[in-house]
């Protein structure tokens, strides 16, 4: 008969090697190629890549392969990427969501929106068709204004606000 430590030793083995493979799997998939931006190194990008949603319209975070970058879902939805060129003063259409404004420049079939008044910008690439832009701009304005706004658009109106999930 084997002793009460010994037959524990296997369960408590089988749901170590459980668990490390769990892990080894969930790490085989492979992170989103993301180019980074010229000042991803910025700290104040470090400030919002931690403050960043591990869901953004119902799509999960996944890893990337650059700094100060992350992408929602598989295959990748939204992108984003801190540390690309501020942006100068712009005819382009801007929109806010909660505090913070965005140029948003239509593409086919993404569009991309920049932070607009705030040092390093922050792009987020995405398909309006696919994710609607309201939800990804409520739920990722709480990340993009821990960089402290410097500037606004001069021609957006300041009435709208979009609830949070």
């Amino acid at each position: 008969m084997l002793s009460p430590t010994r037959r524990r030793f296997p369960r408590r083995a089988g749901a170590a090697v459980a668990a490390a493979a769990a892990l080894a799997l969930s790490a085989c998939a492979p992170p989103v190629a993301v180019q980074a931006a010229d000042d991803a190194a910025n700290p104040l990008c470090a400030e919002m890549m931690v403050a960043l949603p591990q869901e953004l319209a119902g799509h999960a975070l996944r890893p990337t392969n650059s700094q100060a970058t992350a992408a929602w879902g598989d295959p990748a939805q939204v992108v984003l990427r801190c540390g690309v060129t501020v942006p100068p003063p712009s005819t382009d259409p801007c929109v806010g969501a909660n505090g913070v404004d965005w140029l948003a420049k239509e593409g086919e079939p993404a569009w991309t929106l920049t932070t607009y008044g705030r040092e390093p910008a922050t792009e987020l690439l995405f398909d309006p068709n696919a994710v609607p832009s309201s939800t990804v701009l409520a739920e990722i304005a709480s990340a993009a204004a821990r960089i402290p706004a410097s500037g606004e658009c001069s021609t957006l109106d300041r009435s709208i606000e979009l609830p949070a999930p």
